[in-house]
């Protein structure tokens, strides 16, 4: 089988849950003796896709025109309908991102073919693969597969897996081969504006290393600075579960698990969060997860690397202390 790996970036810079993806494709590939192939696609990104090469893949396809230096639906969706042609892979990733949410769905549909999106994870039945998509807010998975030929279309969750485990390049560096394309500005009845700005307090903690998430178990909204003492100490990320949000405590932005964001950090310092399951599926791919809650028997110890059983607010100022300290 062959796979193909869209890869994301905007304005030169890199999505960087389109590694985590790349990550998801070398392991079926591993799982099922399949070959990875890498595409990216834009203009002027001959260095992303050496970045690309340095990673364990069979190839880089680079495609570029001046009319895909800026993202339109209709000249990404022309575009790589004409790769995917050529190349022909059996299997087709892509990170699921709010840009891929836009055109892939309509880039598969082009080719009359189904797409399964927002996976959380895959299983190799057989030589079959059945991936899985949560359902009812992260409740329950649902087992899903393709029918009819190839290609299939499937984009994974960002924190479904962990772009840390992509496997270099055994040799140093794949070939990267550029693909032409044909694309006239007629096809494409979008006009591109200036590009969306989120307000300045606003995060994006889908790219953040480190996050200091808080619970139920801050008690009050006064209690927050004690909580935002130990992310400054740490030089991380303050985030909260649902409930924190719900009260306007911190903003919906800082929400994490099914109804907010899914992250992927390299360490996640949960503290005073019970672990429901809504919250769980937004941090469960977190690379570390340090966990402090005073109930022994909370939920969220059952995903902790390391847990501490206590009172926050005894742990927080002693361990804004020590990391200050660490720090001079």
């Amino acid at each position: 089988m062959k796979i193909l790996v869209i890869a994301e970036q905007r304005q030169g810079k890199w999505n960087t849950t389109s590694f985590e993806t790349l990550a998801a494709a070398q392991q079926i590939a591993k799982d099922t003796s399949s070959t990875v192939s890498a595409l990216v696609i834009g203009k002027g990104l001959a260095g992303l896709a050496g970045e690309l090469a340095a990673k364990s893949v069979a190839e880089v396809l680079l495609v570029e025109h001046d009319l895909l230096e800026a993202y339109t639906p209709d000249g990404y969706c022309v575009a790589l309908s004409q790769v995917i042609a050529g190349a022909k892979p059996d299997l087709v990733l892509f990170p699921h991102t709010y840009q891929v949410r836009d055109f892939a769905p309509k880039l598969a549909a082009m080719l009359g073919k189904g797409m399964i999106g927002d996976c959380i994870g895959y299983r190799n039945e057989g030589g079959k693969l059945i991936f899985m998509r949560q359902m009812f807010q992260g409740k329950t998975a649902a087992d899903v597969t393709f029918q009819g030929g190839a290609p299939w279309f499937a984009s994974f969750q960002a924190g479904a897996f962990r772009a840390d485990l992509v496997v270099a390049h055994p040799s140093g560096n794949a070939p990267v081969n550029s693909v032409k394309v044909e694309l006239k500005a007629e096809q494409i009845r979008t006009k591109p504006l200036d590009l969306f700005k989120e307000a300045k307090s606003a995060v994006d903690l889908t790219q953040a290393p480190l996050i200091v998430a808080i619970g139920r178990g801050i008690k009050a909204p006064e209690n927050i600075p004690q909580a935002e003492a130990v992310a400054k100490a740490m030089g991380a990320e303050i985030a909260a579960s649902r409930p924190i949000c719900d009260e306007g405590w911190l903003p919906m932005e800082r929400q994490i698990g099914s109804s907010g964001q899914t992250v992927a950090p390299k360490l996640y310092l949960a503290l005073g969060i019970s672990g429901a399951i809504q919250h769980v599926v937004g941090m469960k791919g977190a690379r570390t997860i340090v966990a402090i809650n005073k109930d022994q028997n909370a939920p969220i110890f059952e995903i902790a690397d390391y847990g501490v059983v206590g009172d926050i607010f005894e742990i927080m100022p002693a361990l804004t202390e020590e990391l200050q300290k660490t720090k001079q």
